[in-house]
Formats: C-alpha cells, sequence, structure tokens
C-alpha cells in the first residue's frame, strides 16, 4: 500500500495523513537528539519501544477520564491518533530537582522539589524553547486562560497518576514533559492531551539505585540507552524478560527470519 501523504517531520516522530478526516499517523523514529537538536543520534529500536510505552501509558490515562489524542497502535511503530491544532507551549512538570532546574538556580540534582512544579516553555526550536509565564502566554494569545486552567488540571492529574504507576515498578519520576492540542468540533474547541509520554520526555530514575533509565543517557554519554528503554517497557509489562524474543527492528527481524 502506498504510503499517504507526509505532513510533519520531527525531531523523534513523523506524522501522516490518516485514513479518515481528523486522524493523523504517528511515526516513532530512531532517531535521538539533546540540546535543541545539537546533538545527534540513533538509538536502535527505540522507535518501537516509545510507540508500545506511550500507548500503554495513554490507553491507562483515557481510562482515568484524561482526554488524549490516542485511537489507537496501528503497527510497531505507527499509532493513529486525532489531528489537533498543538497549542505552542511545552508543560514541564517537576517533581525533583534535574537537569536545567538544577543548573539555573544552583539546587544539587536529586533534591525533592517542596511542591510539584509546573514549567511553561514557548515551542520554537529556533529560539532554543525558552521559559515562559502565563502572563506571556496570555499576553501573546498562545493559549486562553480556560486553556491554561484545563492545562495545568491535566498535568497535575497526570503527575498523580504516573508517579504511582512508575513507583509501583521501582521507578522514580523525576520530571517529564507534556504538549496539549485543540480538538475542534465546528467553532469550538477542547484541549487535549497530544504528543507522546515515553523515556524521551520523562526522567525516570530506579529507586533502588537511582540508575538513570530515560534520555540522559544519551545526553550525558552514559551508553545503555536501548537496555534503559527497554527495562522500563519490560517493568510496565511490554517486554517478555527474554529481550532476545522482542521484535525491535523490522529490518533486521526480516533478515533474521530469510536466514533461518
Amino acid at each position: 500500500m502506498a504510503r499517504r501523504r507526509q505532513i510533519y517531520e520531527g525531531k523523534a516522530k513523523i506524522l501522516y495523513e490518516g485514513p479518515e478526516p481528523g486522524t493523523i499517523i504517528q511515526y516513532f523514529k530512531d532517531d535521538a537528539t539533546a540540546f535543541n537538536a545539537q546533538k545527534k543520534g540513533t538509538i536502535s529500536g527505540k522507535g518501537v519501544l516509545n510507540n508500545r510505552i506511550s500507548e500503554h501509558i495513554f490507553t491507562l490515562l483515557g481510562q482515568i477520564g484524561v482526554p488524549t489524542h490516542f485511537i489507537r497502535r496501528l503497527n510497531m511503530r505507527e499509532q493513529l491518533v486525532r489531528q489537533v491544532e498543538i497549542v505552542p507551549i511545552e508543560v514541564v512538570v517537576r517533581n525533583v530537582a534535574a537537569g536545567s532546574l538544577s543548573k539555573k538556580l544552583g539546587i544539587e540534582e536529586g533534591t525533592q522539589l517542596p511542591r510539584t512544579l509546573i514549567e511553561y516553555c514557548y515551542k520554537d526550536d529556533a529560539l532554543g524553547d525558552p521559559l515562559v509565564s502565563e502572563e506571556h502566554i496570555a499576553c501573546f494569545g498562545w493559549a486562553t486562560q480556560e486553556e491554561m486552567h484545563d492545562i495545568a488540571d491535566m498535568a497535575i492529574r497526570i503527575n498523580d497518576f504516573m508517579c504511582g504507576l512508575f513507583a509501583g515498578i521501582g521507578i522514580r519520576l523525576i520530571d517529564f514533559k507534556l504538549e496539549f492540542g485543540r480538538l475542534w468540533d465546528g467553532d469550538y474547541s477542547r484541549v487535549i492531551l497530544a504528543d507522546e509520554i515515553s523515556p524521551d520526555g520523562c526522567r525516570l530514575w530506579d529507586m533502588a539505585t537511582g540508575e538513570k533509565l530515560d534520555k540522559d543517557r544519551f545526553r550525558r554519554d552514559l551508553g545503555g540507552e536501548v537496555e534503559a528503554y527497554q527495562e522500563v517497557a519490560r517493568r510496565l509489562g511490554l517486554m517478555p524478560e527474554g529481550a532476545d524474543t522482542t521484535v525491535l527492528d523490522l529490518d533486521t527481524h526480516r533478515k533474521k527470519r530469510s536466514k533461518d
């Protein structure tokens, strides 16, 4: 079947025209970037793992009443989602000091924050996704006050759920990013969760050892990126204990099958 029209290509995903009006096919790539794409590389099988992990989390969030763009997973690397108008704000939810927060404020990484902190960044790679306030958002009309209330409420609810989800499998949720989109119905719209939730956009530390199980392994040249992503998927019950039995790269799998 011919590939449908490509709509957009980002750092980690490609979006294609969906089979029905109002739908998009979201394809997960193995490409890895850091520091606003100043560092680039590939994590073999990352797209497959992120597709499964994001599907799992979005499905669970939908079950507790969080509206999302997710419809269903189509195959190893693609999922069908609702077409939305992305709100140009990246929402960062922080439970523990790490990354840029530690650097900017001189707080030791790993310090538990007194309360959950929500930060907003203006989505613009050329500008480095600068940190902005709710006043900036209101002033420039990036989102209405009502939309920001909905976004903040959903962010806290998602954080509460995910903290429990990951704690149950021995992982500490340090921080994560969210994106939201407007789902239009005629002249009216509502804000729903969009994009993905995966180790690409979350900091996940093993509760017992403090080992990083996320993209920081790539950012900081720690190595073991694939193994870390696999470990998250395994603990979530998305991979069998024997990782060798799980297909992460379809081309490699086909070549192996043809030799057998």
